[in-house]
C-alpha cells in the first residue's frame, strides 16, 4: 500500500536533508557490534548482547509509545514488536546513523500502524454487554513513574489533549524532543529536516500549547 504524508508522520522531505552529524551513542556502538556478530554468523552471541540493547532504550521506548497509544498493553506491544523488528533487521543498520533515530523511526511507525489497525477494530466492535457488567479495566501501569503520573493527572490529560490537535509535524516534533528526550540533532536525522526545521516546529508546538493550556484556564 502506497504511503502519504498524512499516514506517515516520518516520512522526510527531500528538499530538507541538511541534517547536522550527532556523535555516536552507547547503543549505536552497541548495535554496531551485533550487527557485526550477526553477520559473522554469531546469532546466540549477538542475541545475548541484545539484552543490553534492550536494556537502554526500553525506557525511553515505553514512554514514547505511550504518548501515541494511551494504552499500557498496546504500548508494550508495539516495544516489543519495534524489538523484534531491530534485531531482525539489525543487518540494515547503518553505523553512521545514531541507532536511537533509528529505532524511533520504527517504533514510531509501528505505533502509527496499530493505532491504524485499533481504530478500524473498533469501528466493527459492536457492545455486547453494558457499561455496568462489563469487566473492570486493567490499571494502566503498576508503580507508575513520574510520566505516568503525569498523564494520569487533570493537567496531563489537558496536555494530551493539546498535543492531538497539533499539526501532525509539530506533534512529532513535540514528541520526539519532549516525550522521547531525543536531541535536536537527532530528530533532524529522523525526520530528514535542518535542525532549524526541527527548532521552528518545536518553538512552534510549545507557543500553541502554552495557548492551548492559557485558554483553558481562562
Amino acid at each position: 500500500m502506497a504511503r502519504t504524508t498524512q499516514q506517515r508522520a516520518l516520512e522526510p522531505e527531500e528538499a530538507d536533508r541538511t541534517a547536522s552529524p550527532v556523535a555516536p551513542s552507547d547503543a549505536s556502538v552497541l548495535a554496531a557490534e551485533i550487527k557485526a556478530l550477526v553477520v559473522a554468523g554469531k546469532v546466540e552471541a549477538a542475541r545475548d548482547r541484545f539484552s543490553g540493547l534492550v536494556l537502554l532504550q526500553q525506557r525511553r521506548a515505553a514512554r514514547v509509545a505511550y504518548h501515541y497509544l494511551r494504552d499500557a498493553h498496546d504500548a508494550d506491544e508495539a516495544v516489543q514488536d519495534a524489538f523484534v523488528k531491530v534485531f531482525t533487521h539489525i543487518v540494515g543498520y547503518r553505523e553512521e546513523l545514531p541507532f536511537e533515530v533509528w529505532f524511533t523511526r520504527i517504533l514510531v511507525n509501528g505505533c502509527l500502524d496499530l493505532r491504524k489497525s485499533r481504530s478500524r477494530r473498533l469501528r466493527w466492535i459492536l457492545p455486547t454487554v453494558t457499561a455496568e457488567h462489563s469487566a473492570p479495566r486493567e490499571p494502566v501501569a503498576p508503580q507508575a513513574g513520574p510520566e505516568d503520573q503525569l498523564l494520569a493527572s487533570e493537567r496531563g490529560r489537558h496536555i494530551a489533549a493539546a498535543v492531538a490537535l497539533l499539526p501532525v509535524r509539530q506533534r512529532t516534533v513535540f514528541t520526539l524532543c519532549q516525550v522521547a528526550g531525543l536531541k535536536a540533532g537527532e530528530v533532524s536525522q529522523t525526520l530528514g529536516l535542518s535542525e532549524s526545521t526541527v527548532r521552528v516546529h518545536l518553538f512552534r508546538a510549545i507557543r500553541k500549547l502554552r495557548a492551548s493550556l492559557e485558554q483553558e484556564r481562562s
